[in-house]
């Protein structure tokens, strides 16, 4: 093991300390490959490590995929350099969230200044590991110290002795007390309730109930599993992702704005999750593919930020001229982005893997009708009833997670919890995607991976039939009266025949009104187009749960919305700034800073 991490491991009562416990977070103020491969190694090797091991690390610069690589030849255990480097892309200022170690390692690489770093934050650390290499004054000392708890320790893995006397007076000055090279946060003072704020404290591992057993119900259910939870998912209908999510293909693909609004930063975060995940659990070539999405970009606008650095270019960047190739005949003149960090997904296979992990159990044919809570010496019991008032189920935490129904639900408690009163609407749209199997001599007529821009054709997607493509979809408010079936497929060829021509002509046949074929749903948007995510109710320890309004970006958006809430239910740190995730939160106002340019 590194020698400076296993001194600090000790001087900060580690691997003892976290023997048996659920989770362990660990805040690493300057990130460090070699410290993070032997932190690693050490937590892998310990019998009685925590189930989940949180590691926060800030760094004004991560590293490069090449100093990845070298180490990677050069390392006793490679195959760990291996899997982090596979995630080592995109590194642009922010948060970025790793699952490694088949989610069990969960690395949240802070890329930036360490103030502004440190404030976004909103976890306790149960280790602070500190070292040289940073800047310290007064600001980011207040900053650290509103991450710790009384008691956390500090561990010095410098390469010097222990901390300069000006770095421990600056520390000091913050309630941090010294003892050799050890320290912990111990301040003389009150601390006052106020620095939590936004948080939640942490609930042990115990039974939850999710209703809605879609993309976002799913998709909490095993990042609940994961940490430890027994969960029950419930869903009226008899299988999983029989609304929305039973779309037989779509899309995860960051959004793009000039500004690179809110939403487009959340995306990206989403994204890279859910390929993660894709990589974990699915079939490639068969459930998913890192195929790329190439964008048309019909309103002539960039896309980009004007000064999008390179980092960013290998998530998204200006798409290579395509003119001489024959299915790009006749497209728009416009600017065009090529996306690398994406694929295309079949959604109820990844709901179907999230459901088969260990401590998820589906329960079908359950429609949940009345919510019912008791508040018991021992904690809350929530009650799910079905239409004839039979018990369903019971579980000390609730889940929303029904789409467009769970207003439904909560109108039996608004009166108990008037907080209820803060929740946007949702409303639903309607949609339909057309299909249709690849004939001989399509190779020339469709492009050889998926185009958006003017809804999106994926050409070519293995079924049971045969390769398959999906074009679409449509949108149509729900309160409307529905357009019959041959308008909505109508509609998608329209759009195809401006966003790709040459394959409009190819695949028109399939759109008639004998042969056209598809898939129709409905999707649960909010006001501003992001999802709901967060406890609707207030206190310390909420207990009923809200993950809903994915709309079209369920691929994009649910992974991330379930670390979130994962991450809130159990005080862990957040898989994104505060200040981000702020636009999430299911009781907030709506803004149109959400929604970008």
């Amino acid at each position: 093991m590194h020698e400076a991490v296993q001194a600090a491991l000790h001087a900060a009562g580690l691997p003892q300390a976290w023997a048996s416990q659920p989770v362990w977070r660990i805040l690493d103020t300057h990130f460090d490959l070699p410290r993070f491969l032997a932190l690693w190694q050490a937590w892998q090797a310990d019998a009685q490590r925590p189930r989940l091991l949180h590691v926060v690390a800030l760094t004004r610069q991560p590293p490069a995929l090449s100093e990845l690589q070298a180490a990677q030849a050069a390392s006793e255990s490679p195959q760990l350099v291996q899997e982090l480097a596979a995630q080592w892309h995109g590194l642009l200022p922010g948060f970025h969230r790793l699952l490694l170690a088949q989610g069990q390692l969960v690395l949240t690489l802070c890329v930036g200044e360490l103030q502004p770093l440190l404030r976004e934050q909103q976890f306790e650390a149960d280790t602070v590991l500190l070292d040289d290499q940073a800047t310290w004054d007064r600001w980011s000392a207040k900053a650290l110290a509103r991450c710790c708890r009384r008691g956390t320790p500090l561990a010095w893995v410098g390469p010097s002795p222990g901390p300069a006397p000006a770095l421990r007076e600056v520390l000091g000055q913050s309630g941090f007390a010294f003892q050799a090279n050890r320290a912990e946060y111990a301040p003389h003072w009150v601390l006052k309730s106020s620095r939590e704020t936004l948080r939640t404290q942490a609930t042990a591992p115990a039974t939850c109930a999710v209703i809605g057993a879609g993309l976002a119900g799913a998709s909490v259910a095993a990042a609940l599993a994961r940490r430890g939870w027994r969960v029950q998912v419930f869903d009226a209908a008899p299988m999983p992702a029989a609304g929305a999510s039973g779309l037989p293909a779509g899309l995860v693909v960051p959004h793009v704005s000039a500004d690179d609004s809110p939403r487009s930063r959340l995306s990206r975060a989403g994204v890279r999750l859910m390929l993660q995940e894709a990589r974990r659990l699915l079939p490639e070539g068969v459930d998913w593919a890192l195929s790329g999405v190439l964008e048309q970009r019909l309103d002539g606008r960039a896309g980009l930020p004007a000064h999008w650095p390179a980092a960013g270019s290998e998530i998204s960047r200006p798409a290579p001229p395509l003119e001489t190739s024959p299915w790009h005949e006749g497209c728009p003149a416009v600017p065009a982005l090529w996306h690398a960090q994406a694929a295309w997904i079949k959604p109820a296979r990844l709901v179907q893997a999230w459901l088969a992990q260990p401590g998820v159990q589906f329960c079908g044919n359950a429609k949940v009708s009345t919510l019912r809570r008791t508040d018991t010496p021992s904690g809350t019991v929530w009650q799910l009833l079905g239409r004839d008032g039979q018990l369903l189920g019971s579980a000390s935490q609730v889940v929303l997670a029904n789409a467009s129904d769970a207003p439904r639900l909560l109108d039996s408690l608004r009166a108990e919890l008037p907080e209820l009163a803060q929740l946007p609407p949702v409303h639903e749209m309607r949609g339909v995607l057309s299909a249709g199997l690849r004939q001989a001599g399509d190779e020339a007529a469709l492009p050889p991976f998926p185009v958006n821009g003017l809804g999106a054709l994926i050409p070519s997607v293995p079924t049971e039939d045969g390769l398959a493509w999906y074009a679409g979809a449509t949108y149509e408010a729900a309160q409307q009266p529905p357009a019959i079936a041959t308008e909505h497929h109508h509609r998608n060829l329209e759009k195809l025949r401006t966003l790709l021509p040459v394959a409009a002509r190819a695949l028109a046949p399939a759109f008639t009104p004998e042969a056209a074929r598809g898939w129709g749903g409905t999707r649960c948007v909010s006001a501003d187009r992001l999802p709901l995510v967060g406890p609707l109710e207030d206190g310390p320890r909420p207990t009923l749960w809200i993950n809903a309004a994915m709309g079209s970006r369920g691929l994009s958006f649910s992974l991330l919305c379930a670390e979130l809430l994962a991450a809130r239910l159990g005080a862990e740190p957040w898989p994104v700034e505060a200040s981000l995730a702020h636009f999430l939160h299911a009781r907030r106002r709506p803004s149109s800073q959400g929604e970008g340019s």
